[in-house]
């Protein structure tokens, strides 16, 4: 075991999952599926959320796993219009674009025009692995934070938790706390790529084998952390912006999902000005996350709108 030195640069990406094929050896595989490679002495993973379209909620959770989105165009229709409200409301402004020769680069210009989308830089598909070697670490300092994506049980290991460093660095034998069940938990070993190391900082991928929780403790989004700075609770208040593509009427009473970083919760609208939520499970956030509403069962766009937590 060793302490790595490896940087690590972790992407979003969304499109034709064949393409990624040539970037990365897939790994883990549900709803998402993560693709990884260590190269020049950098560990990078591509996130793509492959239970979308049919399912919206792992659309918000791939893009909020990544520092840069990789998108690849290869139709415009009513999902591609929901990946670019989706990066729009997220504010994931750094990423590069591309599309197959079917799609017509004007009318995809047209419909990013006034998004995020349009700080993107524009490359040819056969492109895409040069600009993406040009993309620099993005590494967060501060007190350990670490949402976890996946957990299962491993024979021999017991407790493995996967999950992005997001802010500062975690050490085999560190004490966390898993949010928002409060119970504490012991590191004991951690891998990055599949190789054992006694540390990991931000924005490092890691496999963590833990003690102190079960798989049955543990859901997507759930956060292990260094100290109790971050808040938990199941009322919120938030910024609200409605999406103007979504042309139907909401108001107090009416239940949707809402997505703050991984997690996913239903959540019923206490008053409508300002927005507050009464959500149906504790939930982990700090000031300013941004939660999305979403109608999954509706026709047109499932994204309702967005905003800022502020209290």
């Amino acid at each position: 075991m060793f302490t790595s030195k490896m940087k690590s640069i972790n992407y979003t990406f969304l499109g034709d999952e064949s393409i990624v094929k040539d970037f990365g050896k897939k790994g883990t595989s549900t709803d998402l599926t993560i693709y990884d490679k260590k190269e020049t002495g950098i560990v990078k993973t591509w996130t793509v959320p492959t239970g979308f379209p049919d399912k919206i909620q792992p659309l918000f959770q791939a893009i909020n796993m990544g520092e840069y989105v990789i998108f690849h165009v290869s139709k415009l229709d009513k999902f591609t219009g929901e990946q670019v409200v989706a990066l729009d409301v997220l504010k994931k402004k750094k990423g590069l674009l591309s599309h197959s020769y079917e799609v017509d680069r004007q009318k995809l210009l047209a419909m990013i025009k006034g998004t995020v989308l349009e700080e993107y830089k524009l490359v040819e598909t056969q492109d895409l692995k040069k600009e993406m070697d040009l993309l620099e670490p993005v590494s967060q300092e501060g007190s350990t934070k670490i949402p976890i994506d996946h957990c299962f049980d491993v024979k021999g290991v017991g407790t493995v938790i996967l999950g992005k460093v997001v802010q500062g660095k975690v050490k085999a034998y560190d004490k966390l706390k898993l949010l928002p069940k409060g119970a504490e938990v012991v590191v004991k070993s951690i891998q990055m790529h599949d190789d054992n190391v006694e540390e990991a900082i931000s924005p490092a991928r890691v496999g963590l084998a833990v003690k102190g929780v079960g798989p049955d403790d543990i859901q997507r989004g759930d956060v292990l952390c260094s100290e109790d700075g971050i808040l938990t609770g199941q009322d919120i208040t938030i910024n609200y912006l409605q999406n103007k593509f979504f042309k139907e009427n909401i108001a107090e009473n009416q239940t949707f999902l809402v997505s703050i970083g991984l997690q996913i919760r239903a959540a019923k609208i206490v008053s409508m000005n300002p927005m507050k939520l009464s959500l149906n499970k504790p939930t982990t956030f700090v000031k300013d996350d941004i939660c999305v509403i979403l109608k999954p069962e509706s026709i047109s766009i499932r994204i309702v709108g967005s905003g800022p937590i502020i209290a």
